[in-house]
């Protein structure tokens, strides 16, 4: 484990698995978890084991939206991630391997960071990426889309609510009890509905993240252990990218997209073919747009069917279906 300490005075955390000489490739989580979505233990491979197995130096980032840190209880958004974070935790990875350059595998919300970091040009010594469910176009899902346009994060900021967290248990108060029956109305398919409090949650705050159909047992019986809290201030600059459609910083100014040129590297977007939270008409987007800028060749897209969003990450059948996808690319520059 090797913390550091950013510019701005928060310490967050790299952890290596020294699987070999390929690499080094940085692993970057989303929202609301940690980099533990990488090392579940409920699942027969999860994605460090596969990647150790292929003979790669990984490096799993806990930037300080990671629930397993304390800057995670503070106020940021996104723009201060991709300014701070990204680019000192490549640096000092750099720095300990003397690598000149790095790989990187990015998920979700950590995909959405890595783009904007990339585009502003805070990002630098990266030589090749993948990209999962996130990509520089925003097509979010309608309940994500209506949560947008009605500002609610917003809305429960004024009510002094600052933060919403997916973790709950049996003894906690009337109030956070009545919260868990009341969502049992949230709209969702009927063979997707389930009886975990902390699934019921997850879905109101992000939108159905994964197919259920695609867990194992043990991870949803686990889910408390992945999923925690997430501020109402980097909600709010998501929404703001939804209601834009694209990249945008915290005050909805478009600085990012502008400079595409920036994203010349081998660039390999996944995404789950059912995903219910940012469906794959986004990375096809993205991908028209990489190409008509740059080099066609340095992009390439794979949508997994019957997959839906984080279980692309940690569901049962990811070590046959979606892991193979991601060493293809990155074995074309190790």
């Amino acid at each position: 484990m090797h913390p550091f300490v950013t510019t701005d005075g928060l310490e967050l955390r790299l952890t290596r698995y020294a699987g070999g000489g390929k690499g080094p490739v940085v692993l970057c989580h989303g929202l609301g978890v940690s980099s533990g979505i990488f090392t579940l233990d409920t699942i027969e491979t999860n994605l460090v084991e596969y990647l150790f197995a292929c003979g790669y130096d990984i490096w799993l980032l806990d930037f300080r939206a990671s629930i397993d840190l304390p800057a995670s209880s503070a106020r940021f958004d996104a723009d201060v991630i991709a300014a701070i974070d990204y680019p000192e935790a490549v640096a000092e990875v750099r720095r300990l391997t003397g690598a000149a350059s790095v790989q990187m595998v990015v998920h979700c919300f950590g995909s959405t960071v890595f783009f904007m970091s990339m585009l502003s040009g805070a990002l630098q010594g990266v030589r090749s990426a993948v990209a999962s469910q996130a990509t520089p176009h925003v097509q979010a899902a309608g309940l994500v889309r209506l949560k947008a346009a009605l500002r609610v994060p917003a809305l429960l900021a004024a009510l002094g609510i600052d933060r919403l967290t997916a973790y709950t248990d049996d003894e906690a108060g009337w109030m956070d009890r009545a919260f868990n029956r009341s969502l049992a109305l949230y709209p969702l398919a009927s063979h997707e509905r389930c009886t975990s409090a902390t699934c019921r949650r997850i879905s109101f705050m992000y939108s159905l993240l994964y197919k259920h159909g695609q867990l194992a047992p043990a991870t949803h019986d686990t889910l408390n252990e992945l999923f925690g809290v997430a501020g109402m201030t980097t909600f709010g600059h998501l929404a703001r990218m939804v209601r834009a459609g694209h990249l945008v910083d915290a005050r909805g100014r478009d600085v990012y997209m502008p400079h595409v040129a920036r994203l010349a590297i081998p660039l390999r977007l996944v995404h789950g073919g059912e995903n219910d939270c940012f469906p794959p008409a986004g990375s096809e987007r993205t991908l028209a747009w990489l190409r008509a800028h740059n080099d066609p060749q340095l992009y390439s897209r794979v949508v997994i069917p019957g997959f839906g969003h984080i279980d692309c990450i940690f569901g049962s059948q990811a070590a046959t279906r979606v892991y193979p996808h991601i060493v293809e690319h990155l074995e074309q520059s190790a």
